[in-house]
């Protein structure tokens, strides 16, 4: 019989693909982690992907899955498409749809109305979500025919502005300075004609604020970029802002482009993770645990104090100021520590090897 492998500990970040779970994303792993060769692994995602999503999906492996609950926490960025004309159920492309408009807003109203969708705001989640509502799932209730009524949360909209030129649509995304440079444009209001101090004060008629003098452009559909706090969703974000311009819309694509201290830039395919079960090398895949606490300051312990630590005993007379650290011996991640007042108090041990075992 063929010795298995040590089971990894670490995150590998997924570019989930649209059409997959992502409790099928952390099967993915499992499955392709034990055709490796590699002994059970306790696997788990930091927050969950809507299946029509794509994008980041971290998912920790082994003792990274004491950190998993910290993604939850995290902030989150989309990139996001609002189709006007039509609202749906689900507000995304795989609903029912349940209410039309003709009215197309204009290109200036959208971005006038992007403001008040920034800072702290309050949005109902869903009514097609994975909350629970009196011991089931409010997607479950709303399938069932259920009327389904949920509470209005507070969450924090850090920034929302175009993902591209609204006028080509599918250019690349715009650099910082060719945002300033649009949103300039966008308030130009002296050589525009045009008062953006509310959405609603720009009809018809009205001179393209892009270019003085031509016709208004209105927008069959936008793509936005959003950096939300935890708890937040896109799809009731696109519902409200469509309100907001006087139409109803939904969401026909959705991306997550960082999840934390995750970027899309460390995200590997589905194709490029499932090498690993044909024996590619795992180590070319996988952050190491402390890529999940990049915020965090490293505390280095000495054996003694890394010893203590591990059988969970308070540490006194220590020299940093208060916050959270790294506890780490060596290169090997010990424990996330309190420290308060000189004291060193356990979070969260990790159970790693030394690096001489």
């Amino acid at each position: 019989m063929t010795e298995k492998l040590p089971p990894p500990h670490g995150w590998i970040i997924l570019d989930k693909p649209r059409g997959m779970g992502s409790t099928q994303a952390v099967g993915a792993v499992k499955r392709n982690l034990r055709e490796g060769g590699y002994a059970k692994t306790k696997v788990g995602h930091g927050g969950t992907l809507d299946p029509e999503a794509e994008g980041v999906l971290p998912i920790a492996l082994g003792e990274a899955t004491k950190l998993a609950g910290r993604m939850l926490d995290a902030s989150k960025i989309y990139e996001f498409t609002v189709q006007f004309g039509e609202e749906t159920d689900t507000l995304d492309a795989e609903g029912e749809v349940v209410r039309t408009s003709d009215h197309r807003p204009p290109m200036a109203a959208i971005a006038a109305v992007l403001e008040h969708f920034t800072g702290d705001i309050e949005q109902v989640p869903p009514k097609y979500s994975a909350l629970m509502v009196d011991g089931k799932r409010a997607y479950d209730r709303a399938r069932a025919g259920e009327e389904v009524e949920l509470k209005t949360r507070a969450i924090t909209v850090y920034d929302l502005h175009f993902s591209r030129h609204p006028r080509e649509g599918g250019d690349p995304e715009l650099q910082s300075s060719d945002q300033a440079a649009l949103d300039s444009r966008l308030r130009r209001n002296d050589e525009a004609g045009v008062e953006l101090e509310s959405a609603f004060q720009i009809t018809s008629g009205r001179p393209d604020p892009y270019d003085p003098g031509a016709p208004l452009e209105l927008a069959d559909a936008i793509t936005l970029t959003a950096h939300v706090s935890k708890g937040t969703y896109i799809r009731s974000l696109a519902r409200d802002i469509a309100h907001a311009l006087g139409t109803v819309g939904h969401v026909t694509y959705l991306r997550r482009t960082k999840a934390g201290p995750f970027a899309e830039k460390q995200a590997i395919s589905l194709d490029k993770l499932n090498e690993i079960g044909k024996g590619a090398p795992l180590q070319d895949l996988l952050l190491p645990l402390e890529a999940g606490l990049d915020d965090i300051p490293a505390l280095k312990l000495d054996p003694d104090s890394a010893q203590a630590v591990r059988q969970g005993r308070v540490v006194s007379g220590m020299p940093q100021t208060d916050g959270l650290y790294l506890a780490k011996l060596e290169t090997v991640p010990v424990a996330l520590v309190e420290l308060s007042g000189g004291t060193m108090k356990v979070v969260r041990g990790f159970n790693l090897p030394d690096v001489a075992e």
